[in-house]
């Protein structure tokens, strides 16, 4: 499956931001899709994820609360809703989809077979 991540930009400390992942070529039925993000000189960090059948969520006990993960079956799509943003959220923002995973790996960014492109987020103070 083919991943394409939009939906970043540059905000302000406060603002909020809704992030984007679809899949190309088939659905995401039967897949854990998971947001991820890499700030620059830091190694890629779990943020949520989602059972894709079924809607299940796993979230960063540390991000809980302003990070939100959706679905549109619809779209064929998975949102990243990001509120009260900090300058500490700056970093490019990886989907990553897995359809063999056990749930306790879920968080392991080499758990994922498959990558979007990332989409940036710019936090300014």
């Amino acid at each position: 499956v083919q991943l394409q991540a939009f939906g970043g930009g540059v905000v302000q400390t406060g603002g909020s931001l809704r992030l984007s992942c679809g899949a190309s070529g088939r659905t995401f039925r039967g897949y854990k899709v998971g947001w991820f993000r890499q700030a620059p000189g830091k190694g890629r960090e779990f943020v949520a994820v989602m059972k894709w059948d079924g809607g299940t969520t796993i979230y960063e006990d540390s991000l809980k609360g302003r990070f939100t993960i959706t679905r549109d079956i619809t779209k064929n799509t998975v949102y990243l809703q990001i509120n009260n943003l900090e300058p500490e959220d700056t970093a490019v923002y990886y989907c990553g989809a897995t359809r063999r995973t056990i749930h306790s790996m879920l968080g392991v960014p080499s758990s994922y077979e498959h990558w979007g492109q990332g989409t940036e987020v710019t936090v300014s103070s």
